[in-house]
């Protein structure tokens, strides 16, 4: 990055995936730092009373983040007041950490005073500062609606107002022909619901979907993906469709729908895989990390 002090404010914010550890999922802070993002982007203010972040943050975790036996306030307070620690975010009085009950006295959260100064005075950092936050902890799928849920526009995952070098952190590369092997190797269709759609010779919406998510370590091997129309890949990376441990599609209770064309996700429920004749299955510890970081909720019965 051209300005040392953007890419010292950033690399502040990036610091939070340290807490991502064994390919566990934890969005937690990052979902709410993008919560006051978005409300410094709308305001002009990141102030985050508990009194509106117990409900808003709770809902983004239930939303976006693994499936926790955790009730929902304490799911919420944990970052909200460990998030400290990460000398990003400020309390208008002390509180213990992690518990509930002091934060219902009238506590409020923000940004670290240069922090939020920084990024108000220059948007175009807010955006580079949410986009890398969205990136790092969300597939591609997901992204957007992640943004939308925070109050910020989604379309900024496509615009880069700042430029950025390689840094100091490798980056695992993505495999540039994974992509169309996973496709070919499960002949074309959707795994889920042999959707097959094609224009000329090239697919339309079949996409190849990594069961281990790539930004969590899973590899871009053929064991690793699934080749899924483009509903049943967001379904999937959302966390409403999983496999069980016999391959057979699992939708969840937190699904609905109104529609009959909606309603037809239920169908899909028990169906199990029949990839082509020599197809690598997946394997099943991708199986077993989707369903315990991914997959929302329990799966419906029968």
């Amino acid at each position: 990055m051209n300005d040392p002090s953007a890419r010292q404010l950033l690399d502040q914010l990036a610091s939070l995936r340290q807490h991502q550890q064994d390919g566990r999922r934890s969005p937690h802070k990052p979902l709410l730092v993008l919560l006051a993002l978005g409300r410094l982007a709308a305001n002009g203010t990141s102030t985050l009373p508990w009194s509106e972040a117990e409900e808003q943050l709770a809902d983004l975790l239930e939303d976006f983040g693994p499936t926790s036996r955790t009730g929902r306030a304490q799911s919420a307070a944990y970052p909200f007041t460990r998030l400290r620690a990460d000398k990003v975010w400020t309390f208008d009085q002390d509180v213990p950490m992690d518990t509930v009950g002091p934060l219902r006295q009238g506590v409020t959260g923000r940004l670290e005073a240069s922090l939020e100064a920084a990024l108000k005075d220059r948007p175009e950092l807010l955006d580079e500062a949410a986009r890398s936050l969205v990136e790092s902890h969300f597939p591609a799928t997901i992204g957007p609606d992640v943004l939308v849920a925070v109050g910020l526009d989604p379309d900024l995952l496509d615009r880069r107002g700042i430029a950025v070098d390689a840094g100091t952190q490798e980056q695992r590369q993505r495999s540039r022909i994974w992509p169309a092997a996973v496709i070919e190797a499960w002949d074309r269709q959707c795994a889920f619901c042999g959707f097959d759609g094609a224009a000329g010779g090239a697919v339309v919406g079949i996409e190849a979907a990594h069961i281990r998510w790539f930004k969590l370590g899973g590899p871009d091997e053929l064991d690793n993906g699934l080749a899924l129309c483009s509903l049943h890949h967001k379904l999937f990376d959302r966390g409403m469709l999983g496999l069980d441990e016999d391959l057979a599609v699992v939708v969840s209770q937190r699904f609905s729908a109104r529609t009959a064309n909606g309603r037809a996700i239920y169908d899909l429920h028990g169906n199990r895989l029949r990839p082509r004749r020599g197809t690598a299955l997946p394997a099943a510890r991708h199986v077993v990390w989707h369903r315990e970081q991914v997959f929302q909720g329990v799966a419906l019965i029968g």
